[in-house]
């Protein structure tokens, strides 16, 4: 029984297989967890949990839980938070390792978590982009991420980028407090479209997947309240239990990078005498720029707008 932060937490099950593929067990994702806490932890502090648990493994039964259980120890951090529906919902909040230890023996593959804190749940403190390949083309997705990382430099901002852990990139850009979902997304909107207008044979903001017509997908879709992102550091649930890898620009830049080519087994290899590339990303938050009404994008490519039946339709 490891005593992780003063709490005494029992593993059940270590040899529980969780990646039947691959072998990968309980045990395993407990330990990658445990040791990758010190540089997961501060980037997940105080934003709402989603957790993507697999009690019995991936391809099997996977459960998308929000609220937290009444079971949990109350040393856990928790939040509640308004639906926007009416009433509200309490989250797990991850702020130390003896949590995401937990979680893991909880079965929690995956941690995804809010684009705001506990202090703000209003308030965004990232902004998100999310390049999503229509097909195995990654030196597409490292290009646009390069274009992409000059656009948001001319714009006074400091973009950072992790692999997805699955097909594509994700760029994040910390910003202060203040500027309201609409308005981040808004501005990502606007961002995207002009990307889009740069290369439209390739690119597109197109939430329908049909409507794609095999271009790279800018979504700018979950900065919005209540949405989630993978955590940087997570393990997928996906055959090899790739991670979502915090990376430099100077890897983007490689054409041996792959989107899911860093897993439980070769994280460590990975991270051995490299520097965290997110570890200044607090002290990198800047002002969201403004728009003018003229500068303000067609939502065409939003969720907002969308019917149910297209909805459903959508990848």
């Amino acid at each position: 029984m490891p005593t992780v932060d003063g709490h005494s937490i029992t593993i059940t099950h270590p040899d529980k297989v969780l990646f039947p593929d691959d072998g990968i067990t309980k045990g395993d994702l407990v330990d990658y967890y445990g040791r990758i806490a010190d540089r997961m932890v501060p980037l997940v502090r105080d934003r709402p949990l989603h957790m993507n648990r697999f009690p019995d493994g991936i391809g099997r039964i996977a459960i998308q839980q929000k609220r937290i259980p009444d079971s949990f120890p109350q040393w856990i951090s928790r939040v509640t938070v308004d639906l926007h529906k009416g009433g509200t919902i309490t989250h797990a909040v991850i702020n130390n390792a003896a949590t995401l230890i937990y979680l893991a023996n909880y079965n929690m593959i995956t941690a995804h978590v809010w684009l705001s804190r506990v202090t703000s749940p209003e308030r965004p403190d990232l902004v998100i982009f999310d390049l999503d390949p229509s097909d195995e083309d990654f030196g597409l997705v490292r290009r646009t991420a390069l274009t992409l990382k000059a656009l948001l430099e001319d714009l006074k901002l400091i973009p950072f980028v992790k692999t997805t852990g699955s097909r594509g990139l994700h760029v994040v850009v910390p910003i202060t407090v203040g500027p309201s979902f609409e308005e981040a997304h808004l501005f990502a909107d606007d961002v995207a479209q002009r990307l889009v207008a740069g290369d439209p044979g390739h690119l597109t903001t197109e939430f329908i997947k049909q409507k794609r017509e095999g271009r790279l997908f800018l979504d700018v879709n979950r900065n919005a309240y209540a949405q989630t992102v993978v955590a940087p550091y997570a393990v997928r649930a996906r055959r090899g239990a790739p991670i979502a890898m915090p990376i430099t620009w100077s890897n983007v830049e490689q054409d041996s990078l792959r989107p899911d080519g860093v897993t439980i087994r070769n994280a460590w290899d990975w991270l051995r005498d490299r520097d965290d590339p997110w570890a200044h990303m607090e002290r990198s938050r800047r002002a969201l720029p403004s728009l003018t009404e003229s500068e303000k994008p067609d939502r065409s490519g939003r969720r907002r707008g969308v019917s149910r039946q297209e909805r459903s339709n959508a990848d």
